[in-house]
């Protein structure tokens, strides 16, 4: 059982949770994390890179001098990729980098992440984070409070969209809000911190799998 405890926005002690590490796989499975992170990264290139190769290049086809006799290294014709204004030699062509894994693998690295997290005490849980206006200086006293560094990235995780949350945190370097619901094992990664809502957590896990104290 991991033993976690429940601050408040001054960063006060207010509750405490008991989660079962069978809960989210009982252990953190790398290989399958590591799948997961490649698939996520792999997703994010655009592969839109484009270049001529030497068939799709204007010139003549043409040999442009014989092959020996002439005292220069032999040629080809004008489009080859070592001349100028030639083509290149391996182009470029657009592609899709897209990986794909299945929903069950994709919930398996997710829980694995946030284990791994948890596991090496980079996990910090608050009874909640509503805000009555977007207020960055409020979010970054809250940050504070928590005792996470301005030099660490943080993954704030939320039960619900909250559009004065992501505005106050909008302009601070390297922290990130995203809903539970779209939580992935990329963007845990990515991040050293994960700051999480009660109720967020508690809906990940299922309240029958973690009990309060």
């Amino acid at each position: 059982m991991i033993d976690l405890t429940v601050y408040n926005r001054e960063g006060q002690e207010v509750d405490s949770l008991k989660v079962d590490e069978s809960a989210l796989g009982s252990s953190v499975r790398y290989p399958l994390l590591k799948q997961a992170i490649v698939m996520y990264q792999a997703n994010k290139r655009v592969g839109t890179a484009s270049t001529k190769s030497r068939g799709m290049v204007v010139g003549s086809g043409r040999k442009i001098f014989r092959q020996k006799g002439t005292g220069f290294a032999r040629a080809g014709n004008q489009r080859t990729g070592k001349r100028v204004g030639g083509g290149v030699t391996f182009a470029k062509v657009v592609r899709s980098f897209r990986k794909r894994m299945p929903k069950k693998q994709r919930r398996l690295a997710r829980d694995s992440a946030i284990l791994a997290k948890l596991l090496s005490n980079n996990v910090v849980l608050v009874d909640g984070l509503n805000f009555e206006k977007p207020q960055t200086r409020d979010f970054t006293s809250v940050l504070s409070n928590l005792k996470i560094l301005s030099k660490d990235s943080c993954l704030v995780t939320i039960g619900d969209y909250d559009d004065n949350l992501y505005k106050s945190a909008k302009n601070i370097p390297r922290v990130s809000v995203m809903p539970v619901t779209e939580l992935n094992a990329g963007d845990i990664c990515n991040h050293r911190k994960m700051l999480i809502t009660k109720d967020a957590f508690l809906s990940l896990l299922g309240e029958d799998e973690a009990g309060g104290n």
